[in-house]
This record gives C-alpha cells, sequence and structure tokens, in this order.
C-alpha cells in the first residue's frame, strides 16, 4: 500500500498528475472540466471528476477537495491515497456504494496558492439564491478598513486596533465577523460573490449527472486550516434538519470518540456561515436523502491563519510587492493551510480513511 506521504503533492500540478495517474491504474474514467484560466506555471487547471463504481448505484459518496484552493494540497493527498487502497474500495463495493471524486473544486486557488476562486469569491459562501437580497455582515464591515492596510505588515497602530476589537468584544465575534461571509467588499476576504462563481456552477453540473440517480448521498469535503494542527474536526455540513444531524452523529460520531459538531447549535470551532455548498445537494439532487460533514484538520492558531489570509488578499491587491515579501506572504499562506510533514499527513489519512469507511457503513445502515 501507498505511504501516506507519497500520496501529498508540493504543487497543484504535481497533485493533478498523481490523482489522474491514481485514476487510471484504478481502472475508472475520468471527466475534465477545464478551468478558463491558466495555472500558475502555465499548466491546464480542471475540476477532475471519477466514478468508482456503478453508474445507477442508489448509495453515493462524494469525496471532495479544494473547495477552499489552497487547502487541496491537504484534500488531494487524501484522494490520491484512497484511489490506491484496495481494501477501502473493495469494502465500498462489496457494499453496493458508488464513491464520486470531485478533484480541486477551486483549482485556480489549489494552483495560485489562494483561498479563493479566480473571481476572489470563496465557494463556500457563493451558493445563495442570487435573486434575493442577500446577507448584510455590519461586524465585517466595521473591520474591514483594518483588515487590508495600505502597507504590509501593518502598522502597530493597526495590530492595536484589531487587538482592542478581540479583547472588547471577544474571538467569536471577531471569527464570526471575519469568516461569516460578505457580499459587500469584493476584494476582501471571505467574499461570497454577487454572481455563482464558475466552480459553482460546474460542480452542479457534476451533481446533476452523477448525483440524480442516488436515493442515498453521503459527502466528505476535505478542509484545513481551524483546530488544533493534524486533529480533524468532523463539522456537520448540510441543512439544520434535526433527522440529518441525527444521522451524522450516528454515522461518524465514533460512540463519542470522534464527535460530529454543528455551525447551528455553537459546537464548532467554525462560526456560523451562509452561502454553504452543501445546499447544492438539495437543489441539484432532490430525490436523495443527504448527510455530509466537511472534515476540517487543524494546521496553526487561529490568529496565525486569519493574519495569512490578510497578507495573503493584501498581496492580490498590491501585485507590485516587493517579490521577497510576495515569497515570505505565500510560503506564510502554504503553511497557515498545509503542515508538511510526515507525522501530520498520516494523521490526516488515517483521521479521513475512518471517516470514509464509516460513511459507507452509513449508507448501508
Amino acid at each position: 500500500m501507498m505511504i501516506p506521504a507519497q500520496a501529498f503533492s508540493p504543487s497543484y500540478a504535481q497533485a493533478r498528475v498523481k490523482f489522474l495517474e491514481a485514476v487510471a491504474l484504478a481502472g475508472l474514467p475520468n471527466e475534465s472540466h477545464n478551468h478558463p484560466l491558466p495555472g500558475r506555471d502555465g499548466e491546464v487547471l480542471a475540476m477532475d471528476v471519477a466514478l468508482d463504481g456503478a453508474p445507477d448505484a442508489d448509495k453515493l459518496f462524494i469525496l471532495s477537495s479544494a473547495c477552499h484552493g489552497v487547502e487541496g494540497y491537504c484534500g488531494s493527498g487524501v484522494q490520491v491515497f484512497a484511489l490506491h487502497d484496495a481494501e477501502w474500495r473493495a469494502r465500498a463495493r462489496a457494499q453496493g456504494v458508488a464513491v464520486l471524486y470531485v478533484h480541486a473544486l477551486n483549482p485556480y486557488g489549489f494552483s495560485h496558492v489562494r483561498r479563493v476562486t479566480h473571481e476572489n469569491v470563496d465557494l463556500n459562501r457563493n451558493f445563495h439564491d442570487f435573486s434575493k437580497p442577500l446577507p448584510v455582515n455590519t461586524g465585517y464591515r466595521e473591520l474591514a478598513p483594518l483588515l487590508l492596510p495600505e502597507q504590509w505588515p501593518p502598522s502597530p497602530e493597526n495590530d492595536a486596533a484589531i487587538g482592542q476589537f478581540v479583547a472588547t468584544r471577544g474571538m467569536p465575534a471577531f471569527q464570526a465577523a471575519i469568516s461569516g461571509g460578505q457580499h459587500e467588499f469584493p476584494d476582501g476576504l471571505f467574499f461570497g460573490g454577487t454572481a455563482p462563481t464558475w466552480s459553482n456552477q460546474t460542480l452542479r453540473r457534476v451533481l446533476q449527472k452523477y448525483g440524480k440517480r442516488a436515493r442515498r448521498i453521503a459527502w466528505i469535503d476535505l478542509h484545513t486550516g481551524l483546530g488544533p494542527n493534524g486533529v480533524g474536526e468532523r463539522i456537520f455540513a448540510a441543512r439544520d434538519d434535526a433527522a440529518a444531524v441525527q444521522r451524522a452523529r450516528a454515522w461518524w460520531g465514533g460512540d463519542g470518540a470522534t464527535p460530529v459538531t454543528s455551525i447551528y447549535d455553537g459546537s464548532s470551532t467554525s462560526a456560523y456561515l451562509t452561502g454553504l455548498m452543501c445546499g447544492a445537494i438539495y437543489e441539484e439532487c432532490p430525490q436523495a436523502e443527504y448527510t455530509g460533514i466537511a472534515m476540517e484538520y487543524g494546521t496553526l492558531p487561529m490568529l496565525d491563519v486569519m493574519r495569512a489570509m490578510r497578507a495573503e488578499h493584501w498581496l492580490n491587491i498590491h501585485r507590485d510587492a516587493p517579490p521577497e515579501l510576495a515569497r515570505q506572504i505565500k510560503q506564510q499562506m502554504m503553511e497557515a493551510f498545509y503542515t508538511d510533514t510526515d507525522v501530520w499527513k498520516e494523521r490526516i489519512i488515517s483521521q479521513a480513511r475512518q471517516a470514509m469507511l464509516q460513511a459507507v457503513d452509513g449508507l448501508s445502515s
């Protein structure tokens, strides 16, 4: 069996090659949805899709990576390992579960070491009905002038002002104001957009094609950047539905060993979010009973991750920044969302594999 470290890659281009090679080795067809822009090194970008199992299976498990581009360095590794894992593949087949691998939901962010899409949109805040009024984030509006100052690194005064906000309002309020999503500042952080992105539209077509026959659908979307280093938090990812929460906790809770948290009851390290990607399932696969989680692996402390994101957004606005500063910012961004050690990678694979097997068992229960 492949050792975990071999499944991960230092670039999107290499990650895509490893994924496509693993798909071919597994004897599966691949479907590529090419992105309109090139990658960081001029490479072709694509959302690649492979189905392992019967096209007409009534039980479908989705495993997706790179919703938040740079987080694909982790998620792609899990997918590559899974495709090489004969025991896992046999278990899914034996239980009649078809597995849909969606590699690089946001290939642009993956390649360019950005969290957002080429439209500067947080894909997991972009699934709204844009014909209706969008949520207003007054907390972000208040913080906006401080988050992306004219100079980087920020001045001591800027740091002090943000520190004062955290001290007076608390870390949860700071996190919610920034990460909850906003639709007012197109160059800002966690911008949910004002229209569906390329990734949003492409994913919907994938779900329409592969999910329309399924009676039951489970989905694990792989993320990084929140929580203790190497620990995978299982965050309920569906509508606020009591039956779906109960299923998720029965499937993935491990009798309390691996609790499923929720943004709806305040148990998650994540703030309350709107425009979530999982909403597309209800619209594109309305016939299916849906149960899902986001697997959120920790990297650095939250303030360090936030600072890395601020710096990277600042760099996107100030593209004439000195090359050495740009290099440092991109390296800081990588470290905020990907811990490049064998120990971390082994922990990622182990926890993902457990959750994947639990999903298959849950779908078959």
